[in-house]
């Protein structure tokens, strides 16, 4: 019977999160741990990728990760960013938070709803002058770099932060009685190996979000129990609840 979960992500801000009605629905503990942190990267290792910020008119925003570490590197290198940069962020909350580094200005700040680069093609579309930059964590795909070259964008996605095992202490290791885990990347698959080479998964259940997060639990010899998102469950939480009306004793 799964009575305490480890969700791989920061706790949620908001005490409105779905989370928080299926901990009260079913009696169960969520415990909110990362596997996973995001370090920046030093001048002088992106200066080895030969990228000049400069040289590019627009810069494409997937997370706020990007915003900090692109304004980060950009002052430790003393780039300073052209008042007529533009701006292309996924979601409007990333968009908002260009704010803590430059004046917002509408006209030269686009985002999409969903989340989704696919969103802001349309709109970069309609820019298709610009030379696009595109901020990347060291674990990526080419999924972005295809779409845009299918668009015939000019663009380039260069590293400017890293994914890094969040390495747990000796008294989290002594004290992971978890009934249920829950990842959303291969590097929080990693991380669990790193922490816990040992690790015996039993009666533990596994969930995951997202296809290339499933693959590395088949990839580290898991048993993979719950998955999302389906068609019927989007989210991991709908999943989760989804799942644990169906275990219910």
């Amino acid at each position: 019977m799964i009575k305490k979960i480890l969700v791989s992500q920061p706790k949620p801000t908001s005490e409105k999160s779905p989370y928080y009605d299926i901990a009260n629905r079913f009696g169960v503990e969520l415990v909110f741990r990362p596997f996973i942190k995001v370090e920046g990267m030093a001048a002088r290792e992106f200066r080895t990728q030969k990228v000049s910020i400069l040289d590019y008119t627009a810069v494409v925003f997937t997370s706020r990760h990007a915003i900090d570490h692109f304004f980060t590197l950009a002052k430790e290198m003393r780039v300073t960013i052209p008042e007529d940069m533009k701006y292309f962020c996924v979601t409007e909350t990333i968009a908002l938070y260009i704010q803590k580094y430059v004046q917002y200005r509408k006209r030269k700040v686009f985002f999409g709803t969903t989340g989704k680069v696919d969103d802001l093609i349309p709109t970069m579309v309609k820019h298709k002058t610009e030379k696009y930059l595109v901020p990347m964590s060291d674990v990526h795909n080419d999924a972005i770099a295809n779409l845009l070259d299918s668009k015939k964008l000019i663009h380039k996605e260069v590293v400017m932060y890293k994914t890094v095992s969040n390495d747990f202490t000796e008294e989290e290791v002594k004290n992971f009685d978890y009934d249920m885990l829950i990842f959303f990347s291969p590097s929080g698959i990693e991380s669990l190996t790193k922490n816990f080479p040992d690790f015996n998964q039993g009666e533990i259940a596994i969930g995951t979000f997202g296809p290339a997060t499933a693959k590395a639990v088949a990839d580290a010899g898991l048993r993979l129990d719950l998955q999302a998102p389906t068609e019927k469950y989007p989210s991991m939480t709908g999943a989760l609840q989804h799942y644990l009306l169906m275990n219910e004793d």
